[in-house]
């Protein structure tokens, strides 16, 4: 059993989508501690402060305090009681976790009857409060016989255990790519701004919308949807009266009049997707977009840099206030979804 020694580096544990251990640590500029190819996390250090709002590919961030390297199979629950710190002295929950992985997977059922007997104890000791704003408590099993503990500040971290936001798929939907933007507006809107900006009569563009999953979830949303595609749309919104299909190429189409919402999930270069999206937020057209950039296999964080920072270019050229996120997203995957909206003084 190890615990932190105060003299040493800040340490992190990040979680990733299995296969981008690579990007994840990349862009955190950070120092490696363990970073196993198809892991699904990391062990990092010597950064003091890092923040999660601005961490693409990372799925959850984690502050490491110990870890419990030989568990018992008879009695884990004492040397992990004994592992987890003092300081801090409460927290708002405990997070039992794994890697989203086929080994992590087989010990859910452990996690799931193990959580309450170590929820009882912290609970009896006074270590959980009915605190939203108090750190959560982090156990993390890369294996059954070791235990990685720590916290995530809800204010920089996943407010979803495992950094996991699973959709349910509606059964009417035309296509699974309606779980991202049904993901992307619960992760990149808060609650105020889905109430401001999310209503029904709105006016969207979907771009490259074929077969029509996007087009859906709009729909389902109150919104009337423009659905830009030379393909065919299939299922209820292809006949939905909330929908106008039109057959033309979505790089060269404009809507007669501004729309609140485009969105765009076409297979294209990131660059050109990314200038095309620019240009239709700089220009006015559009208030807000969601959408998608896939990546190259190799040098992934260097070409989401490259579309981010020509979107920056084109937006400080104008003289009004926008936000632009990204986030590799659970139901995303050689891509990234970004968020990109003009925002009112």
């Amino acid at each position: 059993m190890s615990t932190p020694n105060p003299t040493k580096l800040q340490q992190w544990l990040l979680y990733c989508r299995p296969g981008f251990e690579r990007d994840c640590l990349q862009e955190t500029q950070v120092s490696p501690l363990e970073a196993s190819a198809n892991s699904g996390f990391l062990i990092l250090q010597g950064k003091p402060r890092l923040h999660y709002d601005q961490l693409t590919f990372t799925r959850q961030l984690i502050t490491l305090l110990a870890e419990v390297s030989e568990l018992p199979d008879r009695d884990r629950l004492t040397p992990l009681l004994a592992a987890i710190p003092d300081i801090p002295a409460q927290f708002s929950a405990l997070w039992l976790e794994t890697p989203d992985t086929n080994d992590g997977k087989t010990l859910s059922g452990f996690i799931k009857r193990f959580q309450p007997l170590l929820e009882e104890k912290l609970r009896a000791s006074g270590r959980m409060a009915e605190d939203p704003s108090l750190p959560r408590l982090h156990i993390f099993f890369p294996d059954k016989n070791r235990a990685l503990i720590g916290t995530s500040d809800p204010r920089n971290s996943s407010t979803a255990a495992m950094g996991i936001l699973r959709m349910k798929m509606p059964y009417e939907a035309p296509s699974r790519s309606v779980l991202k933007l049904a993901e992307a507006f619960e992760v990149f809107l808060s609650e105020d701004e889905k109430i401001q900006w999310i209503r029904p009569g709105m006016r969207a563009v979907d771009l490259g919308a074929a077969p029509g999953g996007w087009t859906w979830h709009l729909v389902s949303l109150g919104m009337q949807v423009e659905a830009v595609d030379n393909g065919p749309l299939k299922g209820v919104v292809a006949d939905h009266p909330s929908v106008k299909h039109l057959r033309l190429d979505g790089f060269r189409y404009r809507p007669k009049h501004a729309v609140d919402w485009l969105v765009c999930d076409m297979i294209e270069q990131p660059g050109r997707v990314a200038a095309l999206v620019a240009d239709w937020i700089a220009s006015g057209s559009a208030s807000r977009a969601f959408f998608n950039l896939k990546l190259p296999m190799k040098k992934r964080v260097e070409a989401l840099n490259e579309a981010l920072v020509s979107i920056r270019e084109v937006m400080d050229k104008k003289s009004f206030k926008y936000r632009l996120k990204a986030k590799q997203l659970y139901h995303d995957r050689e891509e990234v979804t970004v968020f990109l909206a003009r925002i009112k003084r």
